[in-house]
């Protein structure tokens, strides 16, 4: 049995505006109208066989975000590992192995990047056949792309000697070249491009961690025998888990095993690691002006180049070889072949402390979405939608009051008496264009009762109106 794991912890930095470290380019419809990269990886199962329910690993603060895209592409009794800290490829797939192991001492575990796109299904199932039969002989597989260009953003594998029909050793793992390195790499014939995608025996996996990195496989293993079960989610220990030394799957194991194997495919793969990427990826859509383009966009006289609006119209007139990206806080415009510089403008908006690197002006919540329309130092105005059946935590502030008024569907809203009074709570319920008002230090929960969204504004008024000022009485999920 194969249980693929979805490794789904990364942030998409050089997407930035578009990928933020709240929402990043996992969880969006990049190459897809239909389907974010996590949807495009779990339908991805539909074409091979023998395949248990995937095993997520992500981040804690995307759980919610997770369990609702799988649940919208219909996988069911999926299992979520929440990490509470970012530790690389290596701790996040012990998790894995060791969440494995316990249903099965034979398990396989086909692991994949989150964010990758693979075109061609069909030639990356006989990939994966091909990996079964090394596996079965004892090898730790990876999976090379045959590279088309010499690419300098992508680690290399050197493969070594055959290994019949199946694939090859690898030789060496090679770290992101120079450009004369890259040509070198390409013209030789030996070298792939690491695509971050194995197929590894659970048992074999974690008797090598124990082998070349002990140290990350007893942190994991404490950390997850200490873990609390929520439904999907599983829970490890935040203290023993953040011990852990972070460290890739490829210099923990793969680089020191003798066991390691490497299986060439040419699926039409792409890790969409930054705009330039994602451009190459959409501009033969446009053979004419090479260009690619999403949302409401208008040309004259512009060539190669990719534009992508998220929320007005974007115009360009005589620029050639350009990426300009909108969304309602932020625009990017970069030369075309510098786009990974995108990272250091992410690392400038980190160290300033700005917002526009962390979040959207909409900010997903399991019970649904807001969005921020406006924004003083004493008054907030906000779009608020929540899903049919779903409602807000129980909460007070100490700091702000709100009015909220129903623009579509009905809200119930549930109050207390007094300032922070829990008892003679009274509800009722709100249709169109009707209002009411939470003053300051009241306790109240909003809720859908409906079967259609529930859309209202929210004007916040205080003297502090961060996310932060919220004490909860009781949540459905499970927040403090």
């Amino acid at each position: 049995m194969i249980v693929p794991v979805i490794l789904s912890g990364g942030s998409g930095s050089r997407l930035w505006p578009v990928s933020r470290e709240h929402y990043p380019k996992q969880f969006l419809n990049l190459h897809k109208d239909d389907a974010s990269l996590l949807q495009e990886a779990a339908r991805r199962l539909d074409s091979l066989d023998n395949v248990a329910a995937p095993t997520v690993v992500c981040n804690e603060t995307h759980r919610f975000m997770v369990a609702e895209q799988l649940h919208q592409v219909g996988v069911e009794h999926a299992r979520i590992i929440l990490e509470p800290c970012g530790r690389n490829t290596a701790p996040a797939l012990a998790l894995a192995a060791l969440a494995a192991c316990q249903a099965s001492a034979s398990a396989r575990l086909l692991v994949m990047p989150a964010d990758h796109v693979i075109k061609d299904e069909a030639a990356f199932a006989r990939a994966v056949m091909q990996g079964q039969a090394l596996v079965e002989r004892g090898r730790l597989v990876t999976f090379g792309i045959t590279p088309y260009t010499a690419h300098t953003g992508y680690g290399y594998i050197k493969r070594g000697e055959a290994l019949g029909e199946d694939g090859f050793n690898v030789d060496a793992f090679v770290e992101k070249p120079d450009a004369e390195r890259a040509r070198a790499y390409l013209e030789n014939g030996d070298y792939l491009w690491n695509s971050g995608i194995f197929l590894l025996d659970a048992k074999g996996y974690l008797e090598a961690l124990a082998e070349y990195a002990p140290d990350i496989l007893e942190a994991c293993d404490s950390a997850y025998k200490a873990r609390e079960e929520d439904a999907d989610f599983v829970r490890v220990d935040d203290e023993r888990f953040a011990r852990c030394r972070s460290e890739s799957i490829d210099y923990a194991v793969m680089e020191h095993t003798r066991s390691a194997a490497v299986v060439p495919v040419d699926p039409g793969w792409s890790d969409i690691g930054a705009w330039d990427a994602l451009y190459e990826l959409k501009a033969a859509d446009d053979t004419t002006s090479g260009n690619a383009l999403h949302g409401d966009v208008m040309l004259h006289a512009t060539r190669n180049s990719l534009i992508h609006s998220e929320s007005r119209l974007v115009a360009a007139v005589g620029v050639e070889d350009l990426v300009i990206v909108e969304t309602d806080d932020a625009v990017l415009v970069a030369d075309r072949r510098c786009a990974q510089g995108t990272k250091h403008i992410v690392n400038e908006l980190k160290a300033s402390g700005r917002r526009e690197c962390q979040s959207h002006q909409q900010v997903y919540r399991p019970w649904g979405h807001y969005r921020t329309m406006v924004l003083t130092d004493s008054f907030q105005v906000k779009e608020i939608v929540v899903k049919p059946g779903a409602q807000l935590s129980l909460q007070m502030h100490h700091h702000r009051a709100e009015h909220w008024v129903v623009v579509e569907g009905t809200a119930e809203v549930t109050q207390g008496e007094g300032h922070g009074n829990t008892g003679d709570m009274k509800s009722f319920l709100l249709s169109e264009d009707q209002s009411t008002y939470i003053p300051l230090g009241t306790v109240h929960r909003l809720k859908n009762p409906g079967v259609i969204p529930l859309r209202l504004i929210e004007v916040q008024t205080g003297t502090y109106l961060g996310e932060d000022d919220i004490v909860r009485y009781s949540d459905d999920y499970g927040r403090g």
